[in-house]
């Protein structure tokens, strides 16, 4: 999707001056929401430039310093946007982390209301990846299935810092006997975007794998998910890799 101002829009006209069609609101009321860009969208959010800059531009800047991707802007703090711009002031930085938290919001309830069943790593990223792939710090989590890869419970196992995570297998277990599960997938964030295991997620999935061997409920698969540089979710299988 493009991210630039209409054409017939002069840059050095305030939004108010510019011809009424091109304006994001009025091109929202007469041709509907679809049709505007991400920036003519954010501008609606932000409502009034600053000096010297449209809200139009003001958007476009915010796009850019996230590298066009609203992933990554949408993982911003309230204290990095006000960076982008000194004009930038706390009202509209709020508005713009509001409005993304809410669409992150929509994106797990849509998840949450239909029935997930893993049958591999692609199904178990769409069920557990947008619940933590652009958390700011390391969480482990575990998906518990039934005998017909249904899920049956996600949870929460530890969370961190930056770069680790505490995990008790005891918990993973406790909770794989209380909810009957047959199998169990697990999966984590790395906050840096590199999805390459270290040393320990890889000496951590052949612990959790044996001791569920001792109580039959199998280990099926292992996930680190993240937002890669360019902004795109991804994830790292240990099964698709052989080390599972």
């Amino acid at each position: 999707m493009s991210h630039d101002i209409p054409n017939s829009a002069p840059k050095s006209l305030p939004i108010s001056q510019w011809a009424e069609e091109d304006r994001p609101r009025e091109k929202m009321l007469s041709l509907g929401k679809k049709s505007l860009t991400d920036s003519e969208l954010i501008a609606i959010l932000l409502r009034t430039g600053v000096i010297g800059t449209s809200a139009i531009d003001l958007a476009k800047k915010l796009l850019q310093e996230s590298g066009n991707s609203l992933t990554n802007l949408s993982r911003m703090e309230i204290n990095d946007l006000k960076k982008i711009h000194k004009g930038l002031g706390m009202a509209k930085s709020v508005t713009v982390i509001a409005a993304l938290e809410l669409g992150n919001r929509m994106m797990r309830e849509a998840k949450e209301t239909k029935e997930d069943i893993v049958r591999n790593s692609e199904d178990l990223f769409h069920v557990i990846g947008p619940t933590i792939w652009d958390l700011p710090n390391e969480e482990f989590w575990a998906v518990y299935l039934n005998q017909r890869n249904k899920v049956v419970r996600k949870q929460r196992i530890g969370s961190g810092g930056l770069t680790q995570t505490t995990v008790d297998l005891r918990i993973i277990f406790r909770e794989a006997l209380q909810y009957n599960a047959v199998a169990v997938a697990v999966a984590h964030n790395h906050p840096s975007g590199n999805l390459r295991p270290s040393t320990a997620d890889k000496e951590l999935t052949q612990r959790i794998s044996e001791a569920g061997k001792i109580l039959h409920i199998k280990l099926i698969e292992h996930l680190i998910v993240g937002i890669k540089p360019e902004g795109k979710p991804d994830y790292y299988s240990f099964s698709e890799s052989g080390l599972l």
